[in-house]
């Protein structure tokens, strides 16, 4: 069971979402290690990282063996966006993916993310400067719509499949909808039957269940998994293995878990430096805690600043787990 973007396949078609502070290099390995078809990046500011920074830059880098990886780019202006993607394209990109479903208002405010719903024409001119600027195949996420009385992703799909977009990911919310009451997979379906190219069904895929269920809901050829996966990285592989029929992989408990996340806490330090990394890592280590059911531990855990004693708190009280079981 797989999808195909342009000419490239992605098997199996399960995606990492592109998520702001957890979609970073370290996470987005792991996700491929435990299975997921494709990953995305953080979504990366187009003017930003042409300009810029070397945070935003960090934020696209895709490593140089790293592959199933697409760099997710948002902005509201074809210049930057055209320039952005041929940066990340030099830099070995091999997905470019245009973000029009982020809602926050700090981002919705400059016309950029989900605003852009409400402009079409806007949006694939856009569209179009990215395609124009780049070999590699373009992919488009946004959601149903801006509001109730404003359910444009149908017109939007045809037109952006037209500018020659290869794929299309729907989060089955509008965006004043933000993540409110549940995803509506059945929504997604007028997009399905709009368009030749595959589909992506998003928004509340918390296990395999889920995922099956939005499948045949939307009729899409492949499902996007976000929050779900935070503190469990593994749950890509899990969904695969149902949408394909096969035995679930193992998911790691005590001290296979203990190794997993020490692992990426490790590198979290490594690829942003101590500090920094010491500060993306809590909510990562908080997340892992709590689907493990031991958030009762996460006090020095989560708060410390010294490795070392982390990773010793990390082991003990992952092994008390694992002890317990016993």
């Amino acid at each position: 069971m797989a999808l195909r973007i342009a000419q490239l396949p992605v098997d199996p078609p399960v995606l990492l979402a592109p998520m702001a502070g957890i979609t970073d290099l370290p996470f987005r390995r792991l996700a491929v290690r435990f299975g997921a078809g494709l990953v995305v990046s953080e979504m990366v500011a187009s003017r930003e990282v042409v300009c810029a920074g070397a945070e935003a830059r960090a934020r696209a880098e895709i490593g140089a063996a790293e592959g199933r990886t697409a760099v997710q780019l948002a902005g509201c202006d074809p210049y930057w966006m055209a320039e952005a993607a041929r940066l990340v394209e030099a830099q070995g990109a091999r997905i470019i993916d245009i973000n029009m479903g982020c809602p926050a208002k700090r981002v919705t405010n400059g016309w950029s993310g989900s605003a852009l719903m409400r402009e079409p024409d806007r949006a694939l001119a856009l569209i179009e400067a990215v395609v124009g600027a780049v070999a590699v195949p373009v992919t488009l996420k946004m959601r149903l719509g801006w509001d109730e009385g404003m359910l444009n992703a149908p017109e939007i799909a045809r037109r952006a499949e037209a500018a020659g977009v290869a794929m299309i990911t729907i989060h089955g919310r509008t965006r004043c909808q933000f993540y409110t009451g549940r995803a509506d997979w059945a929504a997604i379906r007028p997009v399905v039957e709009a368009v030749s190219v595959p589909v992506v069904a998003n928004g509340d895929i918390t296990g395999p269940e889920e995922a099956q269920a939005a499948m045949a809901a939307s009729g899409a050829a492949g499902v996007m998994v976000g929050r779900g996966a935070q503190g469990r990285p593994w749950l890509l592989g899990q969904v695969a293995s149902a949408l394909d029929g096969r035995a679930a992989p193992d998911v790691p408990e005590g001290e296979a878990l203990a190794d997993l996340v020490v692992a990426h806490y490790e590198e979290m330090l490594s690829f942003y430096g101590r500090d920094l990394g010491l500060r993306v890592a809590r909510k990562h280590l908080n997340w892992y805690l709590e689907a493990a059911g031991l958030a009762a531990h996460r006090g020095p855990i989560v708060t410390g600043t010294d490795p070392a004693r982390v990773v010793r708190a990390l082991r003990q009280a992952f092994g008390a787990q694992e002890r317990a079981a016993a």
